[in-house]
């Protein structure tokens, strides 16, 4: 560079001939024609063709090395010097510079083969949105967990729902996509979605896909269309990958303290509308992502009914009437004992279904090795066994009205009192169990607590038929109202008196 400027000043400034340049600073010519034509400040020499005398046999060695490492973390990747130790065992007799020259420039190669380019996307008001899940870790009820989080963005507006989940399985889609549609107030045209199991069954050539049929009918309830991204190209959904970031950053860090998922889910969906109504929108800088949002609800498909979100699983009922469901079980009636039924699995809850009819119904249990006892399934049962009562697992800590537990301490002075109370519980199935409470109230006021007196209240009350007005002729109708005169009984005395003289 210093020479350089002495040839530009030599020749611009003081105006001398290019020989008498290159005389006195002892370069050619055609160096100080260079110069002066090309207008240079500084020259770089870069050799095109690299000769490796020595390393040329190891070359492809370092390349399987190179890329067998590229993956593995920056740790356990070796060192250049490393890498030039182990072929001066191997037999290289080079020097260390020629290995290092090799490598750098094969990591430029590598970075310039990675680096992509991208095409900013725009999306008109209620067009797209995209779906995509993340794994976050929190506090349940002082319980460090790790829930699954479903990310749900509208392409245009940028607004979003985060919602958390036990598992990431299909009826959780279901739910998170019924959620999101009520919290939006509508649903775009298109979904965009990255390859899930739950969701692709098979991927075809380009962008045709195989879906589950149970979430092709989603698709159809809600009136949107899927659009599959390409494998391994999380930039084609790249608003919701960043949102993934950002709720990480902004809610899960650091981790959240909640009572269970739904208190968690509510502290959520806060935090999203807070965040959506302080931060700008990226290409409308003059509006909050909140207003824009606001302003899309209008170009939304408006929601229907709610979709009927169940995966549904064959199960077989046990002796014991309870049916196995993710490592957990659930009772049913036992008059299902032995038989096949149809598990549905909704987000929260498990429905079971025999012959169309609902056999069981239970809040959901994620873990293992639950058990979730109805005990009105085992009612039947009781008939016949009265004795289970007393150490049956589905009746330890029954929550039954106050009345009742009342009455079954009360019949704890007889031998038989499991059976006199099975006879009550049954009767709640007739009379139901408000009226049944009530004839308990009534026994025990009286001090006169058992099975009978409860069921002779009961069939008391239902003895007296409701009155049901009859329509008369108008003949047979009354014209004036009837009054009561005792003179008329006297009369008939008098009369019946005459007769028996």
């Amino acid at each position: 560079m210093e020479t350089i400027k002495k040839i530009r000043v030599a020749a611009l400034r003081d105006l001398k001939p290019i020989k008498q340049i290159a005389r006195e600073l002892r370069v050619s010519k055609n160096t100080v024609k260079k110069v002066l034509r090309g207008d240079l400040t500084e020259v770089y020499y870069e050799r095109k063709n690299q000769y490796r005398p020595k390393l040329g046999a190891f070359t492809g060695k370092l390349d399987c090395w190179l890329e067998a490492e590229r993956n593995l973390p920056k740790k356990r990747q070796r060192t250049i010097k490393a890498l030039f130790e182990d072929l001066v065992r191997d037999g290289y007799a080079g020097a260390y510079d020629s290995v290092h020259r090799y490598v750098q420039s094969w990591k430029r190669k590598q970075e310039l083969i990675t680096t992509q380019a991208f095409v900013p996307l725009v999306f008109d008001p209620g067009e797209a949105f995209q779906f995509d899940w993340s794994h976050e870790d929190v506090f349940l009820g002082e319980v460090p967990v790790t829930v699954k989080v479903a990310h749900i963005r509208l392409c245009h507006s940028r607004m979003s729902l985060v919602i958390a989940y036990h598992r990431e399985s299909l009826e959780m889609v279901f739910d998170a996509h019924a959620r999101a549609f009520e919290f939006f107030g509508g649903v775009c045209r298109r979904g965009i979605y990255d390859n899930m199991k739950t969701v692709v069954t098979k991927i075809l050539f380009g962008k045709n896909r195989d879906y589950n049929k149970r979430f092709e009918q989603l698709t159809s309830h809600y009136l949107f269309e899927t659009v599959a991204c390409t494998p391994a190209a999380g930039w084609e959904k790249g608003q919701v990958e960043r949102h993934v970031g950002i709720s990480r950053m902004n809610f899960f860090a650091p981790r959240p303290r909640c009572k269970d998922v739904e208190d968690l889910n509510e502290w959520l969906k806060g935090r999203c509308i807070a965040l959506a109504q302080s931060s700008r929108h990226p290409t409308i800088p003059e509006k909050t992502i909140w207003e824009a949002f606001q302003e899309e609800q209008a170009d939304l498909v408006k929601v229907p009914r709610r979709f009927d979100g169940y995966a549904e699983t064959p199960a077989g009922v046990s002796k014991t009437s309870l049916v196995t469901f993710d490592r957990n079980r659930y009772s049913v009636f036992v008059s299902e004992v032995g038989r096949d039924v149809q598990v549905r699995a909704y987000a929260n809850k498990v429905r079971i279904i025999s012959d169309g009819r609902i056999v069981g119904e239970h809040d959901r249990q994620f873990g293992r090795d639950k058990i979730k006892f109805d005990p009105w399934h085992y009612i039947e049962l009781l008939k016949r066994k009265p004795g289970a009562l007393r150490n049956g697992a589905p009746f330890k800590d029954w929550a039954l009205p106050e009345p009742l537990l009342q009455a079954r301490a009360a019949l704890m002075r007889f031998k038989d009192w499991d059976k006199q109370f099975v006879a009550i519980l049954c009767a709640i199935t007739t009379y139901g169990i408000d009226i049944v409470s009530e004839a308990c109230v009534q026994a025990l006021a009286m001090n006169t607590m058992s099975k009978d007196v409860v069921l002779n209240f009961l069939s008391r009350a239902n003895d007296d038929p409701p009155s049901i007005p009859v329509a008369l002729p108008l003949r047979l109708q009354l014209q004036n109202d009837p009054i009561a005169d005792c003179s008329r009984y006297d009369a008939l005395l008098r009369e019946a008196g005459h007769v028996a003289q």
